[in-house]
């Protein structure tokens, strides 16, 4: 992974006054991987997935608890799409300037075009710290809860919560 873009996301913090705790780790590719190295993390720590609907015309951040399964058939009917389906990784570069594995809410920096909406399930409100990869995954970083929609919105983000 590009250094520069792990950096990009830690200059965005600090530009917002968001501070942040650094976790390092071997890369993970899933939840379960991530779950070796995060049982010390303290806060939620999330499965972050990038959707299209049928037409593609539409891309969806849905972020929830990495111990959840979302449905995709309950969401589809939440957002009012005929179908939902994971984007490639050609439409995950191009959205989220990411590779699969490093997908999450930070990745909103490379959303220039603002076209990527952001799905949150309501569970997470509960939790005063909140994780997510720096557009990398061999880190994790930890954040508040109320500086994760301090940075949403900053990003020009209006989540849509919803339970998962």
């Amino acid at each position: 992974m590009d250094q520069d873009r792990k950096q990009r996301v830690y200059d965005k913090l600090n530009e917002l006054s968001i501070q942040f705790v650094k976790h390092k780790h071997p890369p993970v590719l899933t939840c379960e991987e991530a779950d070796k190295y995060s049982h010390a993390i303290e806060g939620a720590h999330c499965k972050n997935l990038f959707l299209r609907n049928a037409k593609g015309n539409k891309q969806y951040l849905v972020i929830l608890s990495n111990g959840k399964r979302a449905n995709l058939n309950d969401l589809k009917e939440k957002l009012k799409e005929k179908r939902l389906g994971f984007g490639s990784d050609k439409r995950l570069m191009e959205f989220m300037g990411v590779e699969s594995g490093a997908v999450s809410a930070f990745n909103l920096i490379n959303d220039l075009g603002n076209k990527v909406d952001v799905i949150i399930d309501e569970d997470l409100k509960e939790f005063e710290k909140i994780n997510f990869h720096p557009n990398d995954n061999t880190e994790t970083l930890t954040i508040s809860y109320k500086d994760f929609l301090k940075f949403l919105k900053k990003m020009g983000k209006e989540p849509f919560f919803i339970k998962l």
